[in-house]
């Protein structure tokens, strides 16, 4: 872990008050993706860092609505990997696509996304994203926020890599 970079994204995104998560549970303390999203160095040195956890054999990144979109962007400018954007739902108008940047059937694609609390966004996703015809066994995110995530994920046969955890953001 590079305690520089988790400095950087603790001080840059870390809040603290009443927060209610996807998940549907409060947390006193809550990282706002979009404040290290949105600074273009952080970004860069963030995907610079997750590339080394890109594997071998990834035909696409497959960044999830909204958060995980600048990620897989900057990640794609870093590796050279085309990026897919996948909706959290089919568009109803014009190509109906539950993903934009391409095709998805046959592709191995690395699920990226920026925060991991119980993992639903990306399970609902996988549902999604396998039955086009991808195959998934991979994730890469930035903060794993160490709340169930990683075993949720595990059930349906996808395996999580973390730039970070909460441990690891905490300590840093």
């Amino acid at each position: 872990m590079d305690g520089t970079l988790a400095r950087r994204v603790y001080d840059a995104a870390h809040l603290t008050g009443t927060f209610l998560l996807r998940s549907g549970a409060v947390s006193d303390q809550y990282f706002d993706k979009y404040l290290f999203e949105a600074d273009p160095a952080l970004l860069l040195a963030i995907a610079e860092q997750l590339a080394v956890k890109v594997p071998a054999g990834i035909d696409a990144l497959a960044g999830l609505e909204l958060g995980g979109i600048p990620i897989a962007t900057m990640l794609s400018q870093v590796t050279g990997l085309p990026a897919r954007f996948v909706r959290k739902e089919a568009k109803t108008y014009g190509t109906c696509r539950l993903a934009e940047g391409g095709e998805l059937a046959g592709l191995s694609l690395l699920i990226v996304e920026d925060v991991v609390t119980s993992g639903g966004a990306i399970l609902d996703a996988a549902v999604a994203l396998r039955a086009e015809g991808a195959v998934l066994d991979r994730v890469v995110c930035v903060i794993d926020r160490e709340s169930g995530g990683r075993e949720n994920l595990a059930a349906v046969g996808l395996t999580l890599d973390a730039l970070f955890t909460m441990t690891d953001l905490e300590s840093a």
